[in-house]
Formats: C-alpha cells, structure tokens, sequence
C-alpha cells in the first residue's frame, strides 16, 4: 500500500508565493479577480487562508459590491486578522504577470494531484486480482481526468440542474444547435436535429451493404465543422484513401483502383477532392484488433490534442476483450459498456458499426431487426440509437431501376425519440450516401448514367 505524502512534498508542490500575489491583487483592483477567475478555483489554492480569501471575495463581488481588506477582514467575521489581510496586499505582480500566476496555482494544483493519482495507480499496480488490461485503463482514465481538469462531485440537485436545463432550453430556442447534423436530412428528422453529444449509436448491416460508407458519408460532411475520427479496423489507410479520393473527388471508385482502364482517372476532380479534404477535420487510425481500454486512450489523446465530436468506429466484430478466454457474447458487451462510458467521458458521439447475424438471410424480408445484431443483446441494451442498413437491390439482383441505388435506414431504437425508416440513394461509383429525394421507388426503370453506375 501506498503512504500518505509528507507535508514538506505538499509544501514543495504548493505555489504559495503566486497565491499571495494573486490575492494580493484582488484585495487592491478587483479587475484582477475578472482576469483570472476563468481558470482559476478555490480548489487550485493550497493555503486554507487563501481559499478562505478567495471564496469571500468571490462572493462579494457576485453580488455586486466591491471588495478591499475591510470588507472582506468583515466577512470572514475573524476567522483572520486584519493584519493577515493587510500583508497579504502587499504581494502585487504587475498586471502582465496575473495570468501567468495563475497558471502556476493551477499547475501547482495538478501537480499535487498526480501525486494523489501515483499513490492509487501504485495500488492499482499490485492488485494482482484484476486484468492488467482493466487495471491500466483505469490508471489511463485518472490521468486522462488531470489533463481535462474534470469536476470530482458531479453531484447536481434537482433544482440547481432545471436552472441550468432552461438556459440549454433558451439556446435552443435561439437557434443555437445542440445537435449535430449528420448531412442526411430525413434521419436528422428523426434524431431532432442530429448526433448528440454522450450518445452511443450503431449502425449495423450485411456485408457488403454499405456500414462503412454510410458511415464515412455522415463523418465527411460533419468534419467540415467539427473534428471527426474514424478507427478502421477493416481497412487499412490506403483503401480508407482510395475511397475518400471517390467520395469528395465525385469519381469512380474502379477509376481510383485502375486509373488505366477506359477513360483513365479525371485528374481534375481528384485535385479538387484533396482541396476539399483540406477544410476537413477528419483523422483516421488503421490499427487493427483494439480492446476497449486501447480505444479509449487512442480517443482521449486525440480529443486533447485535436478536439474530438465523432468517434466512428469501424467495426466492432474486430475489436478484442480484455480478457480473450471470456465469451465472445461477454467480450460484445464489455465493448458496448465501454463505448457508451467514452461518449459520455469525452462528450462525444460514438458512431460504432456491427454486423448482422446470418439467420436473417433465412428470412424472406430481410430488413434489419434488433434481434438480428451478432454476438450479444447488449448492442439493443447499451446504444442510445440503432440504425440497420439495407439495399433490397443486393438481395433480388433481378430489381432494377431505382432500387439499384435505393437503401433503406431503420430507426430501430432511439432512446430520445421516435422510430422508423429512412429513404437513401446510394451513389455506387463514389461510395456515398446521400439523401432520397421523394416517395419509395416504383417499378419504373432509370437509365444507370442517370444515378451513377458503369
């Protein structure tokens, strides 16, 4: 077991002298208070008698009046001396200096924080009874929690939570979005609005079907404004590559693979493709066979060093357990549980793909159902959305016409609103998704030049 830390290691990690100037300061220019309070919290001061300052001033000011020695020597009611007070206006860094000190408080702060974190990471080391695997990402969890600078009471009352709940409500109402629109505009109907932050939504289908397309479709547009990751666990970068050269370029995807044949590769709209990727926040890992505690810390580092809205992940029948000699079913769902806890550890929206099991192609309609995702009931349980994928086209190759670029998108769980199904054209050549303009396709042909197949 770890010891406790000695008061001069405490005393060594504290940053006492930029606590007192930057109280000092506040004592004698309350501007101060407004430059620094941004960053800095009671928590972050090592003195008592600092903190016991700082919360007083803080109050004061809050309700509008203005702060000195006397008023705040008044308000903390003799818990210090007047003379206490007094010393401490006289530690004044010059105003170019207030933003730094308050930086060494807070480092000063996280500093002793970590010495705090090595104690249990060295508890966690000898805890011999637990995987490795879980141990690490548990010590990479705390870690990740200094870095964020994340509350550790989270405890929120009823009332204090609908107060902050109608200011969320006036944003909306505003217009301001709490969503993120996925560029499908029918399934953004379904989601009010989009992906949300802390949301866990998978898409599953049949190979060959389009998962990851869709999913690239949907990630490509929303990196436009906000940084999106795709974890492809399937393909390596290369084909990621040549499908992104389609998709933005607006070419054949067999003209990227054989840029010889037929016509040859139209060099402009690659070009125009690369210039496009350059306004977009897109980041792509090909690292195969991750376990949860891997993808987690592949994500934290990404949303520290870039910022993070959608994590796609593609998919999750390649991603391993912590522990291989569990079941496959138990291995699902401590990858499910994991996936959902990231979303809401990082505030983002994890965007996980899965495949179907086989029994649906015993089925004479084979339209996606909870029922039929692989391995585990704990995909239905876990995800907040469930989308299934299919193209009626793939399973009567004798349809033609429309229902050669005709797909389908159920809504078949949605924790926040209602199911259904979504109409979507599926540009073969580029791999894309985009909307369904109109009703279902009828039996009426289209010419193939017209919906973009050789």
């Amino acid at each position: 077991m770890s010891a406790p830390m000695p008061e001069t290691d405490r005393a060594q990690l504290a940053s006492l002298e930029s606590e007192a100037s930057l109280i000092g300061a506040m004592l004698l220019d309350n501007a101060a208070f407004d430059r620094v309070s941004d960053v800095l919290r009671p928590e972050h001061l090592a003195s008592d008698m600092h903190r016991e300052v700082f919360v007083e001033l803080a109050r004061q000011l809050a309700a509008g009046h203005s702060a000195d020695v006397v008023t705040v020597f008044e308000g903390l009611r003799g818990r210090l001396t007047l003379a206490d007070l007094t010393a401490l206006a006289q530690y004044v860094p010059s105003g170019a200096n207030i933003r730094r000190h308050a930086a060494l408080v807070v480092e000063s702060w996280q500093a002793r924080q970590l010495a705090a974190v090595s104690s249990q990471v060295y508890e966690l080391a000898h805890d011999s009874r637990r995987p490795i695997a879980e141990r690490v990402e548990q010590a990479q969890a705390q870690l990740a929690r200094l870095l964020d600078d994340a509350p550790q009471d989270d405890w929120v009352s009823a009332h204090e939570g609908m107060l902050q709940h109608t200011q969320a409500l006036q944003e909306r109402s505003d217009g301001h979005a709490q969503a993120w629109p996925t560029g499908l505009t029918d399934l953004d109907e379904y989601l009010d609005g989009g992906l949300r932050p802390g949301s866990l939504v998978v898409i599953g289908g049949r190979p060959g079907h389009g998962k990851t397309s869709i999913a690239m479709s949907i990630g490509l547009h929303m990196a436009a404004r906000y940084p999106v990751a795709l974890m492809s666990m399937e393909m390596p970068h290369r084909d990621v590559r040549d499908r992104m050269t389609a998709m933005l370029g607006r070419v054949s995807l067999s003209s990227v693979l054989r840029p010889q044949r037929g016509q040859g590769l139209d060099w402009q709209r690659v070009l125009d493709g690369a210039q496009a990727a350059q306004n977009l926040n897109f980041y792509v890992t090909d690292q195969s066979g991750l376990n949860i505690s891997q993808v987690k810390a592949k994500a934290r580092n990404l949303k520290r060093l870039h910022g993070l809205k959608v994590l796609i992940v593609d998919y999750i029948g390649l991603m391993v357990g912590l522990d291989s000699r569990q079941p496959r079913a138990y291995q699902i769902e401590e990858i499910t549980k994991g996936l959902k806890a990231l979303a809401k550890e990082l505030g983002i929206t994890v965007l996980a793909l899965a495949q179907l099991n086989r029994q649906i192609e015993q089925r004479t309609r084979r339209n996606p159902m909870l029922s039929d995702f692989r391995d585990s009931g704990s995909i239905e349980q876990d995800a907040d959305i469930v989308l299934g994928l299919h193209r009626e086209a793939l399973d009567k190759p004798g349809m033609t016409g429309e229902w050669e670029c005709y797909a389908e998108l159920s809504v078949l769980k949605n924790r926040q609103g209602r199911t259904g199904a979504v109409g979507l054209f599926y540009e073969g050549r580029q791999v894309r998704f985009t909307g369904w303009e109109g009703p279902p396709p009828g039996k009426a042909a289209v010419r193939k030049d017209e919906v973009g197949f050789e």
